[in-house]
């Protein structure tokens, strides 16, 4: 039988002030009479149907809630308690314990519209064993004590459902919020039928004959183990040997020479290649193989491009060369240069918009080039989905770079500069009130991003399960912060602030290889590597933790968007 990998436990690397973890972070009991506190799981999900049970412990009317959490946009403690109240919960000692919570002050409702009942919830005494029955695809929340559902539910027909919703968030965690060290739950999440002894044995896998269960789970539903989970059939290692997400991205470290400098040992020949000295000032530079080599853009400024017969003279099979440039070659400097792999410079015409742009498509990725015409316009991206991350560029003469993510901005036609600190502002360049589609952008008339006859760039992002992923979060102004579940192990990620000013920070485990990690570069400054403590955070095999207070990363209440690609699914282990 396959490996079932590892089984969801309560999230060890964010454990509240007011909680405490035992057996093997199975189980979750307050410590102090002070106040309650909640906790995730470990691994969130956003699609798939997922069976969970809990042993409750219990001894009063009062606590534990189990239920569902958006994670770390749905936290409303205070910067000494930094756990999460989950969003939709069942009152396990109470008969009339179905809640919605995201009215509270401080949650961010990350779900829409949701409808809950209470008809056929039943209390539970202490050592009951409560099941979830989540189902992601069709936002449904179905309860059951000791091996019944409530309300006659029926997950497998998806009828009487507990809880339901519109909108799935990100990623949806389960939740237990409790007080005092004798309120709780121990979590099986396929784990141990016996909750550590508790109870006897119930020996019940699910479909794929995974984990052990005290009661059989519904038809279609999965133990929540890493076995499990989702990815894209286009880069998961178990399927293919070229297209793993290291095949798609890659940061690689190179020496300069000041000369003709081969740089090898990427894995792949990259579209993409955006490069910075570390080791003194200098700007960024940009170089794409549909633009063609030699063609430089720079993030950090509004220049035009500049064609540098010295810059980036080849993409090739295994990295890329370098002339003399010093800006990209500069001799024993130190130089970082983030890749993406598209189609190989091969490109195509896409006529879905209104302007024709010509693409080239690769794993969520796409280059596109077009020529803007000065009126209200679309533009074709060719990934088949919503955008989650979108970057264009004017060519020809100064101009901004405009960036902007209608699944995460505040608004469809609000953007971001990424030559520029500045917080998330509505520059007109984006037709007000017409959404992305999974087809087009719909772009206004500003010289920017659609000057009539002007030349342009633009490189488009979705998100891919297990391989790049695209969000926000809220701050908490703790040095204990919040904890962003990606799904992977992140080989480089950005964030930027978008209520305030902030830098666009920068961070991948090719320069700094273990935790605490706090090395960074800024997209928007031409400066040189920093190092600092004020930059904590710890790059984890499911996500990042934020451990620092700087305004860039985790102020109280501010928000951030945050974008992430790995190098290995939370599905495998690290290496394979």
């Amino acid at each position: 039988m396959a490996s079932s990998g590892n089984f969801a436990t309560w999230n060890g690397v964010e454990i509240p002030a007011y909680l405490s973890l035992s057996q093997g972070n199975t189980k979750v009991l307050g410590n102090t009479s002070t106040d309650a506190s909640g906790m995730n799981l470990n691994t969130g999900v956003n699609s798939g149907k997922w069976y969970i049970e809990f042993y409750v412990i219990i001894t009063t009317s009062s606590y534990p809630y189990i239920g569902l959490s958006a994670g770390a946009s749905s936290q409303d403690f205070s910067a000494n308690n930094t756990g999460y109240n989950g969003d939709i919960r069942y009152h396990a000692p109470n008969s009339t314990g179905m809640g919605n919570n995201t009215g509270t002050s401080g949650i961010i409702n990350r779900w829409g519209t949701i409808s809950t009942t209470e008809t056929g919830v039943d209390a539970c005494s202490s050592g009951d064993i409560v099941g979830f029955a989540l189902d992601m695809d069709n936002k449904k929340l179905f309860i059951s004590r000791n091996g019944t559902f409530f309300n006659s539910g029926d997950p497998a027909n998806g009828t009487n459902p507990q809880a339901s919703w519109t909108t799935n968030p990100e990623s949806a965690f389960i939740n237990c919020f409790t007080y005092t060290s004798s309120r709780g739950c121990i979590v099986n999440c396929g784990q141990d039928s016996t909750f550590s002894g508790a109870i006897s044995a119930g020996g019940n896998a699910d479909s794929n004959g995974f984990g052990d269960f005290k009661y059989t789970p519904p038809t279609g539903f999965l133990a929540l183990c890493s076995a499990n989970l989702p990815i894209s059939d286009d880069i998961d290692p178990a399927q293919t040997d070229s297209d793993y997400p290291g095949k798609q991205f890659n940061p690689i470290l190179y020496t300069g020479n000041g000369g003709t400098n081969a740089i090898t040992g990427l894995g792949f020949k990259p579209d993409l290649v955006w490069l910075k000295r570390r080791d003194s000032s200098a700007s960024h530079q940009l170089y794409d193989s549909s633009r063609g080599t030699g063609k430089l853009l720079s993030s950090n400024n509004t220049d035009a491009e500049q064609t540098v017969s010295t810059g980036l003279n080849s993409f090739d099979t295994d990295g890329f060369t370098l002339g003399s440039a010093g800006g990209a070659n500069a001799s024993s400097g130190t130089f970082v240069a983030w890749c993406w792999r598209a189609n190989g410079g091969t490109t195509s015409s896409n006529s879905d918009g209104s302007i024709t742009t010509t693409l080239q498509v690769g794993k969520g990725f796409s280059i596109g080039t077009y020529t803007g015409t000065g009126s209200n316009a679309t533009v074709g991206h060719g990934l088949g989905a919503i955008p989650d991350f979108t970057i264009f560029r004017e060519r020809g003469t100064t101009g901004n770079w405009i960036a902007t993510s209608q699944k995460n901005m505040a608004s469809n036609d609000h953007n971001l500069y990424l030559q520029l600190s500045n917080a998330e502002s509505d520059g007109n360049y984006f037709q007000s009130g017409t959404a992305m589609t999974s087809s087009v952008i719909s772009i206004g008339t500003h010289a920017d991003i659609n000057g009539s006859s002007n030349t342009y760039v633009m490189y488009n992002w979705i998100n891919v399960e297990g391989y790049q992923k695209f969000g926000i979060y809220e701050g908490n102004g703790n040095s204990n912060g919040p904890f962003i579940y990606t799904g992977f192990r992140p080989r480089m990620l950005f964030i930027k602030r978008l209520d305030s000013a902030a830098n666009w920070q920068v961070r991948d485990t090719a320069r700094r290889t273990f935790n605490v990690h706090n090395v960074t570069l800024n997209w928007d400054s031409n400066t040189t590597e920093t190092q600092n403590s004020n930059h904590n955070m710890d790059i984890l095999s499911n996500g990042f933790k934020l451990r620092t207070t700087l305004g860039d990363y985790n102020t109280s209440g501010g928000d951030y968007i945050y974008g992430a690609w790995g190098d290995v699914p939370f599905k495998y282990n690290n290496t394979f």
